[in-house]
């Protein structure tokens, strides 16, 4: 008996408010194991699992659950109110159960605490889970003292205690160290009930049953792992090359064809016609008429024949994987050699950024690698809590920052008006070219920020660096990776390995710091 699927898109389509089609006429379904959902940013794959999730509703169709639906959001809680009860969902629960203890007797608080009696120790057995240190005394901690990956795996702690039949992990590696990763991967190998992984991490996508990718529109599911999906692709965009190569050699024979039949016809035209010339007319005109005729058959023949060679090479040219891909590039900040950018100190030993240099900070979830980063920058309240023995003082004012959050956007204003705030000086044409290159034009450029997927708002957070007037002296990115896709990275690393300003990143990718040809590695313990 056939296992029933897990979710059920029937028909969707969904359209934002000022008319871009997100999504239209999907039909598809997701199992009840483990599957990677894929795509290229802007896909639509953040638009799809806030249709799952409840946060959106479709504008036509029908999205069915064989149960609820929990998520892991790409953007995590930035209330600096919030806890670690609020990461792992328990809040409300805590809260009336600690009323109860106090003395509370409403119905209420009695209501709200249901059979969840253990909660605290139950959340205590789950952070001790993921290996951070963490236990009951740390459920009021706040999240701001967390790092980008403490938070995450504390999040999906609060997600496994929750047990809900279908999980939406949405890029749940992104600021994860080598340790962090491995009890995520952990995780996810021990899963229960439908889990959903939307990610672009190769790593991750090993450690799924089935890989669903939406490419246009359509999704495709493929039995197997990530890597034997890109093993099946090669072999059958391999196959279309071979085809599109046949067609296209069998046009170039078709016209030829018609060429040479073209040729012919005019020769025997002439020699009609100088035979012809001693006919009565009644004759000649019977000649030329079915000579005409003749021609006319030969003529619709050799081009249909050339029209049906060109149809095949467009049909096999539709099933060739051509994507778009971002275009950055940096602006010259003119930075010479022996200016000094920056000092930055770690436990007794300082490092001067000079010219256009490139520094990497390394080291595990908590060490405080955003929190240097944010001292480098100026951020208020960051040299309220400093880092034991280190230190980072800029040299320059002018200073582009990409934070780990990417919540430098204002989300209530427009995609436009976010990067147009950072370029005061410059046109709306120029703002709208470069947004385009970016991939991001039309409608789009009208939507709120907080419309916007992760990889969309790196995208227009990037823009708004580049059209930065005058251009930053020094980039700091706190993990520029996340939410890209593997051309977009690849795109990224061609512009900061041609940026003539200063660098200084934090990355867990150890691929992308590897290809950046960096100067200097400073490491955090």
């Amino acid at each position: 008996m056939p296992i029933s699927p897990s979710v059920v898109l029937n028909d969707v389509s969904f359209t934002w408010p000022d008319g871009t089609v997100a999504l239209s006429h999907l039909t598809t379904a997701f199992g009840r194991g483990r599957t990677g959902l894929v795509g290229r940013n802007g896909a639509g794959k953040s638009t799809l699992v806030r249709l799952v999730t409840g946060q959106l509703h479709p504008s036509s169709g029908t999205v069915t659950t064989s149960g609820r639906v929990d998520l892991l959001p790409q953007r995590l809680t930035a209330d600096p109110t919030a806890s670690v009860t609020d990461l792992l969902g328990i809040r409300p629960t805590v809260t009336a159960l600690r009323a109860v203890l106090v003395g509370d007797v409403s119905p209420e608080v009695y209501d709200a605490v249901g059979d969840d009696w253990d909660i605290e120790e139950r959340a205590a057995a789950a952070l001790s889970g993921i290996g951070l240190g963490l236990d009951a005394d740390d459920l009021d901690r706040p999240v701001a003292t967390l790092s980008g990956g403490q938070a995450v795996l504390v999040a999906v702690a609060g997600i496994r205690m929750r047990r809900a039949p279908v999980v939406f992990l949405d890029e749940p590696t992104n600021n994860l160290d080598r340790r962090a990763r491995a009890v995520l991967l952990d995780m996810v190998d021990a899963w229960t009930g439908a889990l959903v992984v939307v990610s672009h991490d190769r790593e991750l996508l090993e450690h799924v049953d089935e890989v669903a990718e939406l490419r246009a529109g359509a999704m495709t599911v493929f039995g197997g792992t990530f890597g034997a999906f890109e093993e099946h692709l090669a072999v059958q965009q391999a196959a279309v090359e071979r085809e599109v190569r046949v067609a296209e050699q069998r046009h170039r024979t078709e016209k030829r064809q018609r060429i040479e039949a073209e040729t012919k016809i005019a020769r025997r035209a002439r020699s009609g016609k100088k035979a012809a010339e001693g006919m009565p007319k009644i004759f000649a005109n019977e000649m030329r008429k079915r000579g005409e005729q003749t021609a006319g058959r030969l003529r619709t023949g050799y081009a249909e024949d050339e029209a049906a060679a060109r149809a095949a090479i467009n049909e096999a040219e539709s099933r060739l994987r051509v994507d778009e891909s971002i275009h950055v590039t940096l602006p010259d900040p003119d930075v010479p050699a022996s200016r000094q950018i920056a000092t930055i100190s770690v436990r007794g030993r300082t490092t001067v950024v000079q010219g256009p240099e490139r520094v990497a900070v390394a080291g595990d979830n908590g060490v405080g690698k955003t929190t240097l980063l944010e001292q480098l920058v100026g951020l208020a309240g960051a040299r309220e809590h400093p880092l034991p023995d280190t230190d980072a003082v800029p040299h320059v004012e002018r200073i582009g920052y990409l934070p780990q959050r990417k919540d430098s956007l204002d989300d209530d204003a427009s995609v436009f008006d976010n990067v147009r705030r950072h370029a005061p000086h410059a046109s709306d044409a120029e703002v709208k070219n470069r947004l385009a290159r970016f991939l991001v034009r039309g409608d789009a450029l009208e939507r709120p920020a907080r419309a916007l997927s992760g990889g969309e708002r790196f995208r227009v957070a990037l823009a708004s660096l580049v059209l930065a007037d005058p251009p930053p002296q020094l980039l700091v990115l706190d993990e520029p990776t996340n939410d890209l896709d593997l051309t977009s990275i690849d795109q990224l690393v061609d512009a900061l390995r041609a940026y003539r300003g200063a660098l200084v990143v934090v990355s867990h990718d150890e691929t992308f710091l590897e290809r950046l040809d960096l100067t200097t590695r400073l490491e955090l313990r």
